[in-house]
């Protein structure tokens, strides 16, 4: 069994673009009711996990010059991220996935050149296993 056995491709993927502003980060993760949400550039480079509690931060830090405009021209990058999703490689084992997604909602997954190309989610992960008896009581 193999990584790529579980992946999400990257045209299937909810994402964000490095370039994009924070309003539309927002607008993102709200629609979908993202808790977190994967950051890739334009070359299809991981650049990292952008989290609510990120968001939230950056926001209290800067309450006094925040407005509707200012989050226009503010970039995703702009956002200090607190800890990113670290990536897998799409070569990595089985025992290394799934230590990687017991602690985060998934697993950025990169190909053989670095670039990103999906995630694997938990809850692919707890599928199979219920869905193949691997039930650990």
């Amino acid at each position: 069994m193999n990584v790529l056995s579980f992946l999400k491709p990257t045209h299937e993927v909810i994402l964000l673009y490095s370039d994009e502003t924070l309003k539309a980060a927002l607008d993102r993760m709200t629609e979908h009711r993202f808790t977190s949400i994967p950051v890739i550039d334009r070359a299809n480079n991981y650049v990292g996990t952008l989290t609510e509690g990120d968001i939230l931060h950056f926001v209290l830090q800067n309450i006094d010059c925040l407005n509707e405009n200012e989050m226009e021209k503010l970039h995703v990058t702009d956002i200090k991220r607190h800890r990113d999703y670290e990536p897998i490689s799409v070569n990595a084992t089985m025992p290394l996935l799934l230590s990687k997604a017991k602690n985060e909602n998934f697993v950025p997954v990169l190909d053989q050149h670095d670039k990103f190309i999906g995630i694997v989610t938990r809850k692919k992960l707890i599928e199979y296993f219920f869905e193949h008896n691997f039930m650990v009581l």
